[in-house]
């Protein structure tokens, strides 16, 4: 792929994916052919701040989990009240790490 092309999908999504990710990410999208391009620009990265804003204000009943694809997780997390609110409150400082996280599994399939 063209290198302008690159560069403006690492600025637009930056903010999708963790600071190390991003080299790798870049230097893979380089190599690949123009076929997968349709495929990449289609996929739906989650938000991590959006994550975060649902963590806080629904987090206890597991939505946050769910959203990100963790449905197991955010089932346990309503039937225990998360955690008793231990769980809700440690999910405020992680939610965006697991958003961005599971960002990255998301796109790698189409790296490769």
């Amino acid at each position: 792929m063209e290198a302008q092309r690159v560069d403006m999908f690492i600025m637009t999504n930056s903010k999708y994916f963790e600071s190390y990710q991003l080299n790798a990410i870049r230097e893979r999208l380089i190599t690949l052919d123009d076929s997968r391009w349709s495929m990449i620009s289609t996929v739906q990265l989650k938000d991590p701040t959006i994550s975060l804003v649902i963590s806080i204000l629904v987090g206890h009943f597991g939505v946050d989990r769910m959203i990100i694809g963790d449905v197991g997780l955010g089932i346990a997390k309503l039937l225990t009240c998360g955690g008793m609110g231990i769980w809700t409150l440690v999910d405020w400082f992680l939610i965006m790490g697991l958003t961005r996280q599971k960002n990255m599994e998301q796109i790698q399939p189409y790296l490769y």
